[in-house]
């Protein structure tokens, strides 16, 4: 502690601009139950006062408090419930990435939304964050640069997470479904595994992927929907959670067995059968979900180059986007399994395709993890549990 840190009492008592803050909180609380309760963690009072404004701005949300540290974030989340939390990384004391196991431990269903800048120090640690539990991320912009476009982002980010929007299970009265693998519909054995992931993707593949031991040694092809800044730290990430060898998937890159392939940023991964390799291209062709990179494309290539046998696996995502790449491999005679709606943060990509009835398999990330050991391993003690709680596999 240095001499001019301040003295215990002085500790304990917030400043007058973030007690304002906390009086002002308390008074915008709308009547209705079903706002979407938003907290804000910057230690910017300039930056929680705009963003304070963009959330109030639109009648469903509420904010019902703020606080410009871990600490207090942690002491305020004890006493106010909350839906969402935009969380900024790096700030005096507990930052962020340092309050964020304790602040999921205390209240597991609130979403986290971090907003981040977007440099390599930033990017490390979003998708740590990410990977710890985080929903997604959103860029803090720069002086100036929090105009409608923005506002517009965030909002629907909230809503989404918030479980208000078109993208969650309970939007549509939708509910988790349970389901074991059908074994009926896979008439082949898959060449590769294809994994579309979004918003809360990120834990989500690190839960699933540390189920896989090296003897699943299928290629695994990955779409994330992530800013390219961030997808080399995504990838080295990866490669820790899968415990295999992990590239980005640049234009001409081989598709091996016992590695793990990941989009770009900047293209779609587009799957081509040369001779008896599989090889990446990257394309650039707008997809019509709007995202780069889109799992679309993906799923839609990486069938006609290995002729349907290929398991696709969605994971939590806001959106739609992979649902037409699904329908093109499920008429090739490939199989799609998707996360259940209880542990995603949003059930947008897999809830429509779960709800288009093209999923055997509906389950939670390790769920999903164990059942491909049971599938693809024979004799795997990672079985899936039947309601008997025998193991169960597949025909093969």
């Amino acid at each position: 502690m240095n001499a001019h840190s301040p003295t215990p009492s002085r500790i304990l008592r917030r400043p007058a601009a973030e007690r304002s803050e906390t009086r002002d909180a308390a008074r915008s609380k709308a009547p209705s139950g079903d706002a979407i309760r938003v907290m804000i963690v910057d230690d910017s009072l300039t930056v929680r006062t705009v963003l304070k404004r963009i959330v109030e701005s639109d009648s469903a949300m509420e904010v019902t408090a703020t606080a410009s540290s871990g600490e207090r974030a942690i002491a305020q989340l004890k006493a106010t419930p909350v839906d969402v939390m935009l969380l900024d990384l790096e700030m005096p004391g507990m930052g962020g990435l340092e309050a964020l196991p304790a602040i999921l431990n205390l209240a597991p269903d609130t979403q986290v939304l971090v907003v981040s800048s977007l440099t390599e120090d930033g990017a490390e640690a979003t998708v740590e964050a990410l990977s710890t539990g985080a929903a997604d991320t959103m860029l803090k912009p720069r002086p100036g640069g929090f105009n409608d476009d923005y506002r517009s982002q965030l909002l629907g980010k909230i809503r989404a997470l918030g479980g208000k929007g078109e993208n969650s299970a309970a939007s549509d009265g939708s509910s988790a479904v349970s389901a074991r693998p059908d074994t009926q519909r896979r008439a082949v054995q898959p060449e590769l595994i294809a994994i579309g992931a979004s918003t809360g993707g990120i834990h989500a593949l690190n839960l699933m992927l540390r189920e896989l031991s090296p003897e699943m040694d299928l290629p695994i092809l990955i779409t994330q929907h992530l800013p390219s800044s961030f997808i080399p730290v995504f990838a080295r990430q990866i490669e820790v959670a899968s415990g295999r060898p992990t590239h980005i998937a640049d234009d001409g890159t081989e598709i091996r067995k016992g590695e793990v392939a990941i989009a770009t940023g900047h293209g779609h991964m587009d799957i081509r059968r040369t001779g008896d390799r599989l090889v990446a291209r990257i394309s650039s062709e707008p997809a019509r979900s709007g995202c780069l990179p889109s799992v679309d494309p993906m799923l839609r290539s990486a069938s006609d180059a290995c002729n349907g046998r290929v398991l696709a696996v969605i994971l939590s995502g806001m959106g739609r986007d992979g649902i037409e790449g699904v329908e093109h491999l499920i008429e090739a005679g490939g199989t799609v399994w998707t996360q259940n709606a209880d542990t995603s943060a949003v059930w947008g990509m897999p809830g429509a395709v779960t709800k288009a009835g093209f999923s055997s398999y509906v389950a939670s990330p390790n769920e999903l993890g164990a059942a491909l050991m049971a599938q693809l391993v024979p004799g795997s003690c990672a079985a899936h549990q039947g309601e008997d709680g025998l193991p169960e596999t597949a025909d093969t």
